[in-house]
């Protein structure tokens, strides 16, 4: 088992891609193939299997519309919501490597 809160933070989102997968979530709902998208170098299956951990680990909810072409959507939960600041923080300090 796992004490360390750095270590238990990034088991579950340190895996490349997944803080860009948040990134785009911030903005709002997207389908899967918006994320593939705004994401460039990322397979599908790689995408696919970040959101499959995102969702297991309660950061991203999945919603299947039932329709043709089935529609899938994918948004933040609270708990990921509550990445929003730490996210914003991270971003900022890359942001001002150069300065």
């Amino acid at each position: 088992m796992i004490d360390c809160g750095i270590e238990k933070t990034i088991k579950i989102i340190g895996k490349k891609w997944t803080f860009l997968i948040l990134r785009d979530l911030f903005e709002g709902k997207k389908r899967f193939g918006e994320l593939l998208d705004s994401l460039s170098g990322v397979s599908p299956k790689t995408l696919s299997i970040r959101l499959k951990e995102l969702e297991k680990n309660k950061i991203i909810k999945k919603k299947i519309y039932k329709e043709i072409p089935l529609h899938v959507e994918y948004s933040l939960t609270e708990k990921g919501l509550s990445l929003k600041d730490i996210l914003n923080d991270i971003r900022c300090w890359g942001e001002n490597l150069d300065k």
